[in-house]
C-alpha cells in the first residue's frame, strides 16, 4: 500500500519533468494567463469524476483549514514563483525555490510516525547538488539588488514544502478536493492576469496542444498524484526523489533539441539517482523483509 502510493507520487515528479518542455512549446502566453488556463484544464478530470459519481460531492465538505492550506499551496506557490522570476534572475530564483524537496525531507521529522535518518538528509543534499549542477550550469551570482525576488523564491520553497507536509496531516481528506484547489487557483491566477499582464493567445495548433498537455499532466494530474503520494506514501523518499524533476526536465529538453548534452548532466544524474536510492534504502529493506519472511516461515 505504502509502496504503491509512493510510486503514484513519483508519477507526479515524472509529469513535472515535462513542465519546461511543454511551457517552451506553449508560445508567448504570460505566466498567470497560462496558469489560469492550465489549472482550469487540470480541474476537468476531477469535475468529470464528481459528475459521474454525485455521491462524492460530499467529500468536498471539508474544514476551512483544508481549503486554506490547499489553495495557499497551489496558488501561493505559483504566485511566489512568478514573482521571484519577475524580480530576480531565473537561475538563482529557480535554485532557491528548489530547496523545497530538502525542506520536505527535514520537515518530515515533525510528522507523527516519521523518523529522520542521516541517509534521508544526505540523499536530499545529493539531489540538491545535482540540481545545482543543472540549474547553475552557466554560473551563480547572487546580487543584493534582487533581494525581493530571492525573498519570494525562499517563500516559494517554504510554501510548497509546507503544503506537502500539512497535506500529510490531512490523510483522511479525499484527493477529490484537489479539484477545488485547481479551480480556485485558476480563478485567482486569472485575476492576477487581468491586473498584471497583457493577454496573448497561442498562435498555432502545436502551441494549443502544449497548453492542453500542461493542463492535463504537469499542472493537472500531477497534483492529484502528489496529493495521494504524500498522504499515503513515503514522504521522505518523495522529497528526495523530487530532485529528479529538474534532471529529467533537462534530459527531455536535450532529447528534443532545446539543450545541449554535457558532463554536468552525467554527474547530476549520478548525484540525483544515488541520492534518491540512498534516501529509499529503508523502504527497500522493508520490501526485502516482506519477501523473505514467508520463506522463513516455511
Amino acid at each position: 500500500m505504502k509502496l504503491r502510493a509512493t510510486l503514484i507520487g513519483f508519477t507526479a515528479i515524472l509529469m513535472w519533468s515535462f513542465l519546461a518542455l511543454l511551457t517552451a512549446a506553449s508560445g508567448r502566453m504570460p505566466p498567470f494567463q497560462l496558469s489560469a488556463i492550465c489549472f482550469a484544464i487540470g480541474s476537468i478530470p476531477g469535475i468529470l469524476v464528481l459528475a459521474l459519481n454525485p455521491s462524492r460531492l460530499a467529500l468536498l465538505k471539508q474544514p476551512a483549514k483544508v481549503w486554506i492550506v490547499g489553495i495557499a499551496g497551489l496558488f501561493g506557490y505559483h504566485f511566489l514563483y512568478f514573482t521571484a522570476l519577475r524580480n530576480a534572475p531565473a537561475v538563482e530564483a529557480g535554485l532557491i525555490a528548489y530547496l523545497w524537496p530538502l525542506l520536505i525531507v527535514v520537515g518530515s521529522a515533525l510528522l507523527p510516525g516519521e523518523r529522520l535518518r542521516w541517509y534521508h538528509i544526505v540523499g536530499a543534499l545529493a539531489g540538491l547538488g545535482g540540481t545545482f549542477l543543472i540549474v547553475g550550469r552557466n554560473g551563480i551570482d547572487f546580487d543584493g539588488a534582487y533581494a525581493i525576488g530571492y525573498g519570494a523564491a525562499i517563500l516559494c520553497a517554504f510554501t510548497w514544502s509546507g503544503y506537502s507536509l500539512l497535506t500529510r496531516r490531512f490523510d483522511a481528506v479525499s484527493t477529490d478536493v484537489v479539484t477545488g484547489f485547481c479551480l480556485a487557483t485558476s480563478v485567482l491566477s486569472f485575476a492576477c492576469h487581468l491586473g498584471l499582464e497583457a493577454t496573448v493567445w497561442p498562435e498555432t495548433v502545436l502551441e494549443w496542444v502544449a497548453v492542453a498537455g500542461l493542463g492535463l499532466f504537469p499542472v493537472g494530474a500531477a497534483f492529484y498524484a502528489w496529493d495521494h503520494g504524500v498522504k499515503n506514501g513515503d514522504i521522505q523518499i518523495l522529497g528526495a526523489a523530487s530532485y529528479a524533476a529538474p534532471l529529467l526536465s533537462t534530459l527531455i529538453l536535450t532529447i528534443f533539441g532545446f539543450a545541449e548534452p554535457s558532463w554536468r548532466i552525467a554527474i547530476a544524474c549520478l548525484l540525483v539517482t544515488g541520492g534518491a536510492l540512498l534516501a529509499a534504502q529503508e523502504m527497500f529493506r522493508r520490501k526485502a523483509g516482506t519477501i523473505e519472511r514467508p520463506a522463513a516461515a516455511e
